[in-house]
């Protein structure tokens, strides 16, 4: 079956799902702020993604079983609890205001202080520390969907240890982000290692609760893990080209934001180690800035263009591109042929996304 037909069997399921949880917790709170708090992280939840998390463990559940068991889909969107959560503290973070075209959630905060006119704290200091509460109740509504479904007791341990594992690993690999920013001399390599966990480990730990419902013999899930490591990396790789090259009103996200931070993306790493000269000297003086005019991030991305910088950053996600490839083809004999379909398409569609 084809990443999008997948999704439109599974997308209502899995937001169903996360609706079950939020509406729970809305019921079991009397607190006129703490239901409106609620409510407004659900209706953030709801508001857009394609859910390629839960879709990836449910899949991978369905690929090494011979029958579907509906359980996967409750279980499966505790990944997508953390997904968001980081999503919450990153446009925190990177000072985003909006999140798939819609308010970032510390944003409607900062728009409710606004409107209600408080007093204490300013707009922004209420909006952030709401967002900062939010990421982390996202955090740890995630785990319900370990704790409250039918499978045993000791998948649903299993499974929350790679929960664990997964939200430090993204941890890390944001700490290793922030501190990239400040270091001069880079490689690819520094940036593949921050990508494989921010990105990477949330995609492959999706794929491994997957299997550890599923009961996937141990031999297979070396060959998984590079799969959705891989699959991570292709993806973040990607976001960087479309967040300099891509259409705004197709991505919902500036294509400004990533040049003003001096984010260390993939374009900047490659145009930092192939200009030379005036042209390097320029980018270096450029990107240590604090703030940026407009005519500035121009200048940066006319320097892009002239280092290549957006096809040199496609090519290298080929190669992580045939690694999947190849893990996948040797998954082939074992996994049921609508799920291997599945995941060939995926990978494709992140590797071509215009989105």
């Amino acid at each position: 079956m084809k990443f999008i037909e997948y999704l439109k069997v599974y997308k209502p399921k899995i937001e169903k799902a996360i609706e079950t949880i939020y509406n729970k917790k809305i019921e079991d709170v009397d607190n006129r702020f703490l239901n409106m708090y609620y409510s407004e992280l659900e209706d953030y939840f709801l508001s857009g993604g394609k859910r390629i998390r839960p879709l990836l463990s449910i899949a991978t559940f369905n690929a090494f079983s011979k029958e579907e068991d509906e359980r996967i889909i409750f279980s499966s969107v505790g990944v997508e609890f953390l997904h968001n959560a980081s999503l919450v503290h990153d446009d925190i973070i990177d000072k985003d205001n909006f999140r798939r075209g819609n308010p970032a959630f510390h944003y409607r905060f900062q728009n409710y202080h606004e409107n209600y006119k408080l007093k204490k704290m300013n707009k922004l200091d209420f909006g952030n520390a709401i967002g900062i509460i939010g990421g982390d109740s996202a955090f740890f509504l995630g785990l319900e969907a370990f704790m409250n479904n039918n499978f045993e007791n000791e998948l649903n341990l299993n499974a929350i240890e790679l929960y664990k594992n997964a939200f430090i690993e993204i941890a890390n690999g944001v700490l290793i982000e922030i501190d990239l920013v400040n270091q001069k001399n880079l490689s690819i390599s520094d940036y593949i290692e921050m990508i494989s966990l921010k990105t990477g480990a949330l995609l492959e730990k999706s794929i491994l609760i997957g299997a550890n419902y599923a009961k996937v013999d141990e031999k297979y899930k070396s060959l998984l893990s590079t799969y959705g490591i891989n699959l991570g990396i292709i993806f973040q790789i990607i976001d960087d080209i479309l967040g300099t090259f891509g259409d705004e009103k197709v991505t919902g996200k500036p294509t400004d934001g990533d040049i003003r931070e001096g984010k260390k993306t993939c374009l900047l790493i490659e145009a930092i180690n192939r200009l030379e000269g005036e042209d390097a000297f320029q980018l270096h003086q450029l990107i240590e800035k604090q703030e940026m005019t407009d005519r500035e991030v121009e200048k940066v991305r006319s320097l892009f263009i002239k280092a290549d910088v957006a096809n040199t950053s496609k090519k290298l996600a080929e190669k992580y591109y045939r690694e999947a490839k190849d893990a996948l083809i040797k998954l082939k004999s074992v996994m049921n042929t609508s799920e291997f379909e599945f995941f060939e398409d995926l990978l494709n569609f992140v590797f071509n996304r215009k989105y």
